[in-house]
């Protein structure tokens, strides 16, 4: 069904939600994000049972590839990190505080582990490290994510909405950092102590010790207990995927600690590139929902750019219409209770009542005809722009403004422009919102469609010896037979929240221009809206020659000053 313009109102408060809805933290998992989320908790699960039977496989001279694993997890890790804080910085919860700095934490973590490992760069590693020195590191790391990601999950729910909204985030994301590198730095320096006061977690350069195993105990239960505090609680999309990284957390750790036949072997190379997977998953979900939800701001700000433009076309027009229906009967009453004002002022008949009522009748006039001035003047500033324009131009420039909102709904773009058309002499601003309106309509029309192709046609032709004609065509619901003209009356809509000014604007702007806006049906389906424009003809003139074809008695306004 067409309908001729719609609005909305929203109130602070499902404002205020509206935005929560488009933050990665709060924003809730769509069906198929859970099904990927699954599908790739699947998968980790099908890789460890391909990997479980080659786990104790030693892989002799693999050891020159740990710097590379370390770099790449090192990247990730503070790439991740980066786009946590910058998430902080629009939603200020300590949740994603405590996120950020675990991240942190465990790709600074990184640097002294490849640098301590036996047999990478040193012997016996670098920095002066001992035989303890990376299990104590690496220890660090295992622990420390799960840790964080449950102190995350926490705060989060004992979160009731968004906190500390008012403070500002560079101090609170400086102080996280400085925490951060104090407990990395301070770990390090622990590890780096001697293996005289380390606890004994490596029993040689390749195999761990029985108290190791106390390590990836830990990590488990906390794993577990991170995973049950985001399950029981509203899920975001990013607590889907943190969910999804415990898992290959989890999974990294019983390859290491379980199933592997220590250092080097296929199951420790696998559980490494579990652990480079599980910190490159959220990294990925980063980077994909923001460049989606930067897309979704980009077609949202230039949705309420064009429902501005239209507001301000609708208020230039509904002003205009005011004061071309008041100033007539205003006009009257001005020259009426002027001419009364005359003939009482003879010296006979002298009524003071009358004249004083009469002087109120023009006082009242002139006080109206100076508010719909005022309000006029509000809205319109000065008179708008009329040049030479190409019809095809400006309906090339509608149709950019909304291809957007035409691929999100599926809808097929057929343009059919007769080329070489002669100018029309318009504003282009009011022209344009026209078009945007008329297309706006059209895709409305469209949005139910479900047995046809929704198919936009856009034409220009020469229409007749005078005129040009514009076709606005869809494949949409179509034009009820006893609506006709009544879709171009004022504050006449079929839609839920219009307020049926659209088609009553376009029509206004079309007539001002000296052509006429109608609707029809489309054939097959769908409806066809059509409007006429003056084509200008006429070569255009430089500015010397029409100053010199000017009449000699005409002065320009600064003369007239003068």
């Amino acid at each position: 069904m067409r309908t001729s313009d719609s609005s909305g109102l929203h109130q602070p408060g499902d404002q205020r939600q509206g935005d929560q809805r488009f933050l990665l933290a709060t924003l809730p998992p769509g069906a198929g994000q859970t099904r990927l989320a699954a599908g790739t908790v699947l998968g980790l699960l099908a890789a460890l049972a391909a990997a479980a039977p080659f786990a104790r496989l030693p892989l002799d001279g693999t050891a020159v590839l740990l710097p590379a694993y370390a770099t790449a997890v090192l990247l990730t890790e503070l790439m991740t990190a980066v786009l946590l804080f910058a998430l902080y910085a629009t939603q200020r919860t300590p949740a994603l505080l405590a996120l950020a700095a675990g991240y942190l934490v465990t790709a600074l973590l990184i640097v002294p582990w490849a640098l301590t490992f036996p047999g990478v760069f040193a012997p016996t590693g670098l920095l002066g490290a001992g035989m303890q020195s990376t299990a104590v590191v690496a220890a660090g790391r295992r622990i420390g994510l799960p840790l964080f990601f449950l102190i995350y999950a926490l705060l989060k729910a004992a979160e009731s909405g968004p906190r500390e909204a008012h403070r500002p985030a560079l101090p609170a994301i400086a102080g996280t950092m400085a925490l951060a590198a104090g407990l990395a730095g301070g770990l390090m320096v622990l590890a780096l102590a001697g293996d005289a006061v380390l606890p004994r977690l490596m029993a040689d350069t390749m195999r761990e010790a029985p108290l190791w195993r106390v390590v990836p105990v830990t990590a488990l239960a906390l794993c577990a207990a991170a995973l049950a505090v985001l399950w029981r609680q509203q899920r975001s999309v990013l607590d889907l995927w943190l969910m999804v990284v415990l898992t290959a957390w989890a999974i990294e750790t019983c390859l290491l600690s379980f199933i592997s036949g220590g250092r080097f072997s296929a199951g420790w190379w696998s559980g490494r590139i579990f652990g480079l997977a599980a910190s490159s998953v959220v990294l990925l979900v980063l980077l994909a929902e923001m460049t989606t939800l930067y897309g979704r701001l980009v077609r949202s700000v230039a949705a309420e750019r064009r429902v501005r433009d239209a507001r301000l076309a609708s208020l230039e027009a509904l002003s205009a219409s005011i004061a071309h229906e008041v100033n007539q009967p205003l006009a009257s009453m001005v020259t009426n209770a002027g001419a009364g004002l005359r003939w009482l002022d003879r010296p006979s008949p002298d009524l003071v009542e009358a004249r004083a009522a009469l002087r109120r009748i023009s006082d009242d006039g002139h006080r109206a005809a100076r508010v719909i001035a005022c309000i006029r003047a509000t809205f319109r500033k000065a008179p708008p722009e009329r040049r030479r324009l190409d019809v095809n131009g400006v309906i090339q420039s509608a149709l950019d403004r909304t291809e957007g909102e035409r691929r999100l709904n599926r809808i097929a773009l057929r343009t059919d422009l007769q080329q070489r058309l002669p100018p029309v002499n318009g504003s282009p601003v009011q022209l344009e919102q026209v078009l945007l309106n008329l297309i706006a309509n059209a895709d409305d029309a469209m949005s139910t469609v479900t047995d046809r192709p929704r198919v936009l046609s856009i034409r220009s032709r020469r229409h007749g010896a005078a005129d040009i004609l514009v076709s606005v065509e869809d494949t949409g619901t179509g034009l009820q037979a006893d609506h006709g003209e009544r879709l171009f009356e004022p504050f006449f809509t079929t839609k839920e929240h219009g307020i049926g000014m659209g088609l009553t604007i376009c029509r206004s702007i079309v007539e001002a221009h000296g052509g006429r806006l109608w609707g029809d049906a489309n054939h097959p389906q769908g409806a066809a809206f059509r409007f006429t424009l003056p084509a200008d003809d006429e070569p255009e003139r430089p500015a010397a020659e029409a100053v010199l074809e000017r009449p000699p008695l005409e002065r320009t306004p600064l003369e007239r000053m003068q």
